[in-house]
């Protein structure tokens, strides 16, 4: 199994598919009308572990988010989860119900349950083609916060009985968002200050707690009847930019627990479909697609991002990109296990929407970032990787990195990196051979370097690393701010 998942990572890597297709592959594979033909029917289990994996998922979308690219889209992609939602479930549903003839509660459920966008199939389809930081900063906000009103919206529609009021609905997800955020940034704020303070007695143990702040996040949020969704990947998103120690590791840990969720939930939710089932919905899974994809989805983009200004050729990437994931899959379940009638249809026309239009956007989503000219063209100011790790006895850090080959880092003199005082460069390994460095010794591209600096200056060391990497020994003075972050220079 663990050599068939490494296969498929490295089709889905080279193919430029999502990888979610492949171990949805694997499912239906071994599962009913397979080879394997193992039967499995338990929506209530799938749900449970789906809800599990979509955690961890998020947790680790949240650390890789960026807060410098995603502050200037947070207004566009806030407004593009609320009001872009509502804009979506309302035509994808009526395509659904006077294109297709489903009922209006089927047709809702189908309708809230695809406007969900999954940033791990955006961004593995795009890992070649570098978009401008406005264009991921949106599609990656908007991926991480559109799960929790989709998921209030499919559980009202999935609930026996009359269906609320839709001033009633837009309380309960005014609410449970509200709750959401403030516990999701309090045990974010609150897990990064004590990491930072608390020295652990082994490095191992800090991305195990940084995942486990995370996982509370979620669950003080649902406990608390806000949306743990929304929790977890803020309170991710406020560990992720908080430089905690040994971070390059807790990345690692975190991707790696990532791709497992990832993994075996895709491979659950293949062997839940019965293929021979598939046959009938074909069809109008395709019919509702193109009504998602052709009217919905650019509606909903340019609805939302009109008091924006944002371009037209960003908005009709943004269109192209809204992928469908693991989530729209997962949230298919809720009707099953609630015992809505007809919701083994809803849940295959929503798998057959995923797989068919994932197979169409997934392939063809570089190319036309290319066509419309919106790849990054900025590749040679790389960033350092820089990993921290605390000195409680000395009170100071030791921050170490690797000089990347693109940096404008290579060919600057020791000196010349203007280090705050209380911050010094102590050890350069240079192929294989390590030594301590005098003011004049330059740096060369592959050097490994050890800085030690103490608490006060130590996030002024590591911003003043990054700045040099970005804009060479005249950082600061060809508008390369101590930030790391470049500006325009005329």
């Amino acid at each position: 199994m663990l050599l068939v998942a490494v296969a498929a990572v490295r089709i889905s890597s080279r193919s430029g598919l999502p990888s979610l297709l492949i171990y949805l592959g694997i499912g239906i594979a071994i599962g009913q009308d397979g080879i394997g033909n193992v039967v499995f029917d338990n929506a209530e289990l799938t749900q449970v572990i789906g809800y599990a994996a979509l955690v961890v998922i998020l947790a680790e979308g949240g650390l890789g988010t960026k807060w410098k690219e995603i502050k200037p889209a947070l207004p566009a992609a806030i407004v593009l989860s609320l009001v872009g939602v509502a804009v979506s479930v309302g035509i994808t549903a009526a395509g659904a119900h006077y294109l297709v003839g489903l009922e209006w509660r089927q047709a809702l459920l189908i309708g809230a349950v695809v406007s969900s966008t999954d940033a791990a199939a955006v961004f593995s389809v795009l890992r070649k083609v570098p978009l401008p930081s406005r264009i991921t900063g949106v599609l990656e906000a908007e991926s991480g916060f559109n799960d929790a009103p989709v998921v209030i919206l499919v559980v009202a529609f999935a609930t026996i009985g009359p269906i609320d009021d839709w001033y009633v609905l837009l309380g309960t997800i005014a609410l449970e968002l509200a709750i959401g955020v403030a516990i999701g940034l309090t045990v974010g704020f609150v897990g990064a200050y004590g990491l930072r303070h608390v020295a652990l007695p082994a490095s191992g143990l800090y991305p195990i707690a940084v995942m486990a702040i995370a996982v509370t996040a979620y669950a003080a949020g649902a406990m608390a009847h806000g949306s743990g969704f929304l929790a977890v990947y803020l309170a991710a998103m406020v560990l992720g930019n908080a430089k905690l120690p040994h971070w390059p590791a807790t990345r690692g840990f975190a991707d790696g627990l990532g791709w497992i969720a990832q993994i075996g939930m895709f491979v659950l939710l293949g062997l839940l479909v019965t293929p021979h089932e598939l046959v009938h919905d074909f069809w109008p899974a395709v019919i509702i697609g193109l009504v998602l994809t052709m009217v919905a989805r650019p509606l909903e983009v340019f609805v939302s991002l009109l008091p924006f200004r944002i371009p037209w050729r960003e908005q009709a990437l943004m269109s192209w990109a809204g992928l469908r994931g693991a989530v729209p899959i997962i949230l298919a379940t809720i009707p099953m296990v609630s015992g809505i009638e007809g919701s083994d249809r809803v849940f295959n026309i929503v798998f057959v929407l995923v797989v068919v239009y994932t197979l169409v956007q997934g392939p063809t989503l570089p190319w036309l970032a290319r066509k419309l000219e919106l790849g990054a063209t900025d590749e040679s100011a790389s960033d350092l990787g820089i990993e921290s790790a605390p000195l409680e006895k000395l009170r100071g850090h030791l921050l170490s990195f690797e000089i990347p080959a693109a940096s404008r880092m290579h060919g600057v003199e020791v000196s010349e990196l203007r280090l705050p005082p209380g911050a010094s460069v102590t050890l350069v390994v240079r192929e294989g051979k390590s030594f301590v460095p005098l003011p004049s010794t330059v740096l060369r591209r592959g050097d490994e370097l050890l800085v030690v600096a103490t608490d006060p200056v130590r996030d002024a060391a590591e911003a003043r690393l990054r700045a040099v990497a970005r804009g060479g020994k005249l950082a600061g003075w060809l508008g390369t701010g101590g930030n790391g972050s470049t500006r325009s220079r005329g």
